[in-house]
Formats: C-alpha cells, sequence, structure tokens
C-alpha cells in the first residue's frame, strides 16, 4: 500500500521504518525544514533536555550513543533521529517543509492537500503531527498596548537563545518542565526573570538524595504499579491492597526528599498535596540550576499567581503585585488538534469533551483508514511509538484480531473516564499516558501475541526499562507476515 504519514518526529520516523520493512510505499510530510518534530531546531528552546534517561528515551534498534550526556540536549537527539532516519533509509520518502493543509478520505483513499499547492493520493493516511505541536497560549487583556510599547510576547517554542533576554525584563508564565527548562538559561541573561506559577508541581530529583538516579525508581515497572491502573494484575494487586500503605510511603518519601534536597521550605516553594497525587498535575523532572537560582535571586517565582493585565511595561498579576516587563515567554502548555482533517472525520474522532477517541492510543473507531501515533505520551515516547508502528504495520496486514467497533468504544470511554479519575482530567484531551507507559505497551503487544518474555518483563520491575529488550519484536512481526504471504502465494 502507500501509506501517507503526516510528521517526522519520533512517532512518524518509527512508523515510516517499519512499513517500509514490510514493504510499503511511504511518503512523510512535515511543515519543519528537519525531522525531529518536538526537538526540530524550529522549535527548540534553550535549556532543552530529555526528561527520561538516555538509556530508557531510546528506539529498541537504534540506542541513543554512548557519548551523549544522561539527559541529552535537544540538538542531540535532533542528530539522532537524523541519524535514524539515514540508517534505516527513510531520507527518500520524506518531504520537509511541506505542510498537509487537509486530509479527505472516501473509504478507499485519502487526497492531502499540500502547502506547495499540489496534493498527494494515499491509501492509508497515519497521523504523527504530535501532541505537542501547538502551543497554547494565554490571552492577556492589554497585550496590544504592551507589543506596541516595545514588549514581547513569545511561545517557549519560539525562543530559541538565550540571547533574547539579554537586559530585558523577563516573565516566564508557567511551572512544568518547559518552564522551568527555559527559565535558567534565559536568567543568565535577563536583569531580572520572574516566573509566574499559577500552581507548583512536584519535581523529581535527578538524582534522589543526590545519588539514586530517579529512573531507578519510576522508569521501572515497579514505579509504574506504584500508581494505581484500573486492572490490577499479580503484585500490584498486593501493592494497593496489603501493601498499600508501604506503597504510599514510597511515593510519599520522595517528596520529603525533594523538599529537604531542594530547600522548598525555605525558598517558599513546597507545592500542595502530596507526592503521591504528582500525576493528576504533571511528573516533572527538575531542571538543574533552577532552586539554584532562586536561592541566589536570579530567579523570583510567583506562586499561586497568573497575569491578570498587561500595561506597556508592565504586568499586573492576580495578587496585586506590579512587575516590570519586557518579554513574556508562555509556557503554559500545548493544544492537541487535527484541523487538516475534515468535519465528518472529526465528529467521529473526538467525543463529546472533546477527547480523542483511540482503540489503544492508535484506531479511531468508525473511521477507515486512518491511524495515529505519537498519541501516547509518555516517559518511553520513542519506545511506545515504535510498537504503536508494529500495531499499525500488522493491523494494515488484516494480523490484529480485534472487538468490533461498539466493543472497541466502550473500551475507550472507560479508559477515558480511568484517566479522567486517574490524572483529574489532566490528560491532554485523552493523549497523555504518564504513568501507565508499560501498560499501553504490554496492551499493544499483547494484541499481537508478541510481547517480550515475563522474565525478561521481571528483570525490569527493579532495573530501569531498557528498550532494546524489545529489538526482535519488529522481526518477529516482519517474519510472520511473510510466512503468511509464502503460505497464501502456495495456495
Amino acid at each position: 500500500m502507500r501509506v501517507g504519514i503526516i510528521g517526522a518526529g519520533v512517532a512518524g520516523l518509527a512508523t515510516a521504518k517499519t512499513l517500509l520493512q514490510a514493504g510499503h510505499e511511504v511518503v512523510v510530510h512535515d511543515s519543519a525544514p528537519d525531522v525531529g518534530g518536538v526537538w526540530s531546531r524550529t522549535r527548540r528552546y534553550p535549556g532543552l533536555t530529555t526528561q527520561s534517561a538516555k538509556a530508557t528515551y531510546g528506539l529498541s534498534d537504534f540506542p541513543m550513543p554512548k557519548d551523549l550526556p544522561e539527559w541529552p540536549t535537544g540538538a542531540q537527539v535532533q542528530s539522532w533521529l537524523e541519524a535514524y532516519a539515514h540508517e534505516f533509509k527513510i531520507e527518500p520518502h520524506l518531504r520537509l517543509g511541506v505542510r498537509v493543509l487537509s486530509a479527505a478520505g472516501d473509504g478507499k483513499g485519502w487526497t492531502l492537500t499540500l502547502s506547495t499547492g499540489g496534493t498527494d493520493t494515499v491509501d492509508k493516511l497515519v497521523v504523527a503531527n504530535g501532541v505537542f505541536c501547538e502551543p497554547a497560549m494565554p490571552v492577556f487583556p492589554g497585550a496590544a498596548d504592551f507589543e506596541k510599547a516595545g514588549g514581547q510576547i513569545l511561545a517557549g517554542t519560539s525562543v530559541h537563545s538565550a540571547d533574547i533576554a539579554r537586559g530585558k525584563r523577563v516573565l516566564v508564565v508557567g511551572y512544568g518542565k518547559s518552564a522551568c527548562d527555559v527559565t535558567v538559561p534565559l536568567s543568565q541573561e535577563a536583569a531580572s526573570t520572574d516566573v509566574i506559577a499559577r500552581q507548583l508541581l512536584w519535581k523529581v530529583p535527578r538524582k534522589i538524595g543526590g545519588v539514586l538516579n530517579f529512573k531507578m525508581l519510576l522508569l521501572t515497572r515497579m514505579g509504574e504499579a506504584l500508581f494505581r491502573y484500573h486492572r490490577l494484575r499479580g503484585v500490584e494487586k498486593f501493592l494497593h491492597g496489603p501493601a498499600n500503605p508501604v506503597r504510599r510511603s514510597m511515593l510519599n518519601s520522595v517528596g520529603s526528599v525533594s523538599v529537604r534536597q531542594f530547600k522548598l521550605e525555605q525558598l517558599g516553594l513546597v507545592p500542595r498535596g502530596t507526592m503521591e497525587g504528582i500525576v493528576k498535575g504533571a511528573i516533572g523532572l527538575a531542571t538543574e540550576g533552577f532552586f539554584e537560582g532562586v536561592e541566589k535571586g536570579t530567579i523570583r517565582v510567583r506562586r499561586d499567581t497568573t497575569i491578570v493585565r498587561l500595561s506597556a511595561g508592565r504586568a499586573e498579576l492576580s495578587d496585586g503585585t506590579v512587575l516590570p516587563a519586557d518579554l513574556i515567554v508562555c509556557a503554559t502548555g500545548f493544544r492537541q488538534g487535527v484541523p487538516f482533517l475534515d468535519e465528518t472525520v472529526q465528529q467521529k474522532l473526538f467525543d463529546e469533551r472533546g477527547n480523542f477517541q483511540l482503540y489503544r492510543q492508535i484506531l479511531p473507531p468508525g473511521v477507515d483508514g486512518l491511524y495515529f501515533n505519537g498519541y501516547n505520551s509518555s516517559f518511553f515516547s520513542p519506545l511506545n511509538a515504535e510498537m504503536a508502528a508494529v500495531w499499525i504495520t500488522a493491523h494494515l496486514a488484516g494480523a490484529v484480531p480485534l472487538p468490533g467497533p461498539e466493543a472497541m468504544r466502550r473500551q475507550v470511554e472507560a479508559q477515558l473516564a480511568f484517566m479522567d479519575e486517574a490524572t483529574d482530567r489532566h490528560h491532554s484531551r485523552g493523549t497523555k499516558i504518564i504513568p501507565f507507559s508499560l501498560k499501553n505497551v504490554d496492551e499493544v503487544l499483547d494484541d499481537l501475541d508478541l510481547n517480550i518474555s515475563k522474565r525478561v518483563r521481571a528483570s525490569h520491575w527493579l532495573n530501569p526499562v531498557d528498550p532494546s529488550a524489545y529489538r526482535g519484536v519488529t522481526p518477529a512481526l516482519l517474519g510472520r507476515l511473510r510466512a503468511r504471504e509464502n503460505v497464501l502465494e502456495d495456495a
């Protein structure tokens, strides 16, 4: 088949590679001039690093180079993905700098209208544009007056150099990982740097107590099992039953360590609630230098506040504080959208609250020939995307046993209802699966009867998950599909 892929980030590249190996014709469109998606040079902000350690943020058959630091920079990740595209001969199939304006399906295929003025026709379509593709920008009253007087308001992904802050009075809006990441380099150039935090979030130390790498706690199957899934198995039943007090203590002890390690009480930055509730907001890795900057006074955090009005050179906060401001950087999250899909498809795609209805985070029930990949944001995003690519390849071959459309919808509704409760609806319209990343991998591979051995999965309970453990999954599927093809040819 000829398969179109929208997006050349991790998910798009992994899908292209797997489909090409299965013998499909592939074309990948991306509006950026380079591969990488969130890691593209057009979107990288200063201070950007991976949240997961390099050993876990990898693809099964293409780990990150050993000479990279523990948490690679955005530029290093982008170079790694360029090498991946070269290694697996994806480059000839890339159409970079080309935006898909619309995608219309007729049940037989899809017609893509492109920014170049032309069109492209494909049999099947994979949406891999990413759940972090469009910054969610606040609307500030008085913004026009602020900008008329020379002030700037930018999304975090539009800041590509800390030089833009030199000598300026900077306000960073947000308190997630990207907000804290970009704050540190900006504060080194700015006249003043204030972080406007509507809500403080718990930050996990990169090294807990300065010793234990956080991947040993949260990037293991045990770490994932500390959070209650809606289908408990084996040891999980014990953890959330008789051992519940121990489980809660394990999680909340990380919060206690964070308070001490970052001097949060002295800085007035202890978040509300406990570390156990971290998933209801966002699981954030602490940015190196952030709390040190707060302690030195080069970074000031205005907690539990928002900007209510702007004027020439000034920002008024909800607590009545008025701050001088020349540059406002908004690191306030992202919108998840697919504006290129026509209204008929979108009506089937979303529920009444605007959540994506995707079986296994991949398949929209009732829409023929359409798949999603990368709509499974997790600590192991490359691995989740790679296994989703395997699932898509199997489905194209008719090798995925599925329930009927209504049964699939019920499962999707049940998953969304669970994530509503587990994350207090902070699941990015159903596209964030943290902290249940490996649950998704297991479900996807169990559909195909291709999961890795129980012995290897057991080793990942106490050791960080190694993506290379899944190296044999794609070859196993391809071998199975070739065997089927040979049987059909013989018949």
